[in-house]
C-alpha cells in the first residue's frame, strides 16, 4: 500500500518538474525599447512602426520578408522574416514582431500587423456633426 503512493509521489513531483521547465522555456520578453531587444537572448515580442523610406525587400529564392522597423525612441533595426509579407502591411500603424536579434538583425518567427481600424473614421466624423 505505502508503494503506491511513493509511485504517486513520484509522478507528480516528475509533472510539476516537467510543467515548471515547459513553463520557463515559453517564456517570452516584451520590449518596445529596440536596445532591450538587442542585448536579450530570450525570444522577444517587440513593437515598433515600418520604417516606410527604407521599403522592404521580398526574395523569392530564399524565401524571405525583410524591412527595418523603429521604435518611439527612433532606434532602428532590421528584421528577416521567413515566409511572406503579411496582409495589410503597407497599411499597418504598428507592427509586433517574435523572435531573437542574432548577427546584427531581428530573426522574426511571426509578425502581427495593427492597422487603423475603420470605426475611428467614422468617430471623428461623426463628432464633427
Amino acid at each position: 500500500m505505502k508503494s503506491k503512493y511513493i509511485f504517486g509521489g513520484i509522478i507528480i513531483v516528475v509533472f510539476l518538474g516537467l510543467m515548471m521547465y515547459l513553463f520557463t522555456q515559453s517564456n517570452i520578453e516584451y520590449a518596445d525599447d529596440f536596445a532591450k531587444v538587442k542585448s536579450s537572448e530570450k525570444t522577444v515580442k517587440a513593437t515598433g512602426s515600418w520604417v516606410k523610406e527604407k521599403n522592404y525587400e521580398l526574395n523569392n529564392k530564399q524565401k524571405t520578408f525583410s524591412f527595418f522597423m523603429a521604435d518611439d525612441k527612433g532606434n532602428e533595426m532590421k528584421v528577416i522574416y521567413e515566409g511572406t509579407i503579411p496582409n495589410n502591411f503597407e497599411s499597418a500603424v504598428s507592427v509586433v514582431v517574435t523572435g531573437k536579434y542574432q548577427n546584427g538583425y531581428f530573426h522574426a518567427k511571426d509578425i502581427l500587423t495593427k492597422c487603423p481600424s475603420k470605426y475611428e473614421d467614422q468617430k471623428t466624423s461623426s463628432s464633427s456633426i
